[in-house]
């Protein structure tokens, strides 16, 4: 494998995603959050007890990539459904989407439980992931989104303070649930990272992968967090759109674009939803469905594209709730 990643100062995903905390930080009225100072570290409330919004969901995403991507919002057509989207692009996929932006930390302490993504997991190193990518930063600070309906307790700042060894003053934790503007944005924003995790369980040397460019629709506010689980996946499943700048050969590229969307996987077809009821568990849910809907792999080596994968308007329609 030739992906490992390796240290660069200057492309520290905490220190590029520290002025974006900052702004937000500086300017949490406008972006209706909230700031807490829970166990010395600054915690932001993006969605528990206050609005939270479209604009601090972009902010969260950028903190999410690590300050390593361009994200953008607009309108976007889904094969004749036109619906608001986000659009994310890095020149610098792996280090962005996998070693800042993935929920690969379990935080759990007492009754207290997160997927923990952004930066800060770099830092920490608790994942079997930073070995694979001989990657670690040793950033001063270090920040995290997490996915929760409860703001960590001074328990659990402690215990991430631990990890991290660094001081609570040079730790930002930013929480939003699934059912909010800022969730629901954050969790479109991650149809690149999805891709890239699909590939590298397929085995393939992510160092040929260049840059990414995703679209996704951003789903609406669910009711309660399980059904906002089911539509802000199902809208990267059925919804979005990747495109990965490479280098390698047109006959391996030919056989891999086939295995990377969601329709190889069994379970395709069926809404997110209604898969988590049928199992029950969302770790027996077949792997292979985490992934964009629709992947388009460019050579740069031979200047050929390669295609798989379809748009489903009408699965987004049936669980984005829409009225025809």
């Amino acid at each position: 494998m030739s992906w490992f990643l390796k240290t660069v100062p200057e492309l520290s995903p905490n220190q590029l995603a520290l002025p974006i905390v900052q702004d937000l930080l500086a300017r949490s009225k406008q972006f209706q959050v909230e700031v807490h100072l829970i166990g010395g570290a600054k915690v932001i409330d993006c969605g528990i007890a206050v609005p939270g919004g479209w604009e601090a969901g972009l902010s969260f995403a950028s903190i999410c990539l690590g300050g390593l991507a361009r994200v953008t919002m607009h309108w976007a057509d889904f094969g004749g459904l036109r619906w608001p989207a986000v659009e994310v692009v890095t020149d610098h996929p792996i280090r962005a989407c996998l070693a800042s932006q993935y929920a690969g930390w379990l935080i759990k302490k007492d009754k207290f439980s997160a997927m923990g993504s952004g930066p800060g997991r770099a830092v920490v190193q608790a994942e079997e992931l930073f070995a694979r990518l001989g990657y670690s930063d040793p950033s001063s600070v270090a920040i995290f989104c997490l996915e929760s309906r409860q703001l960590p307790t001074e328990d659990v700042v402690k215990m991430i303070v631990e990890k991290c060894g660094r001081e609570p003053s040079d730790l930002y934790i930013l929480v939003a649930p699934t059912a909010s503007p800022v969730g629901s944005l954050q969790i479109a924003a991650r149809a690149v990272e999805t891709g890239l995790h699909k590939l590298m369980e397929l085995g393939y040397d992510l160092g040929n992968v260049e840059s990414g460019w995703g679209i996704c629709p951003i789903p609406p506010v669910a009711a309660n967090d399980l059904s906002a689980l089911g539509r802000t996946n199902d809208a990267v499943l059925y919804g979005a759109s990747v495109q990965y700048q490479l280098s390698d050969d047109d006959e391996t590229l030919t056989s891999l674009v086939a295995q990377i969307p969601s329709l190889a996987s069994r379970d395709y077809g069926e809404l997110f939803e209604k898969l988590f009821q049928r199992y029950g568990n969302f770790y027996d849910i077949d792997p292979l469905i985490f992934s964009p809907a629709e992947v388009w792999l460019s050579n740069r080596r031979s200047g050929r594209s390669f295609h798989a994968g379809a748009l489903r308007p009408d699965l987004l329609r049936t669980s984005f709730g829409l009225s025809l």
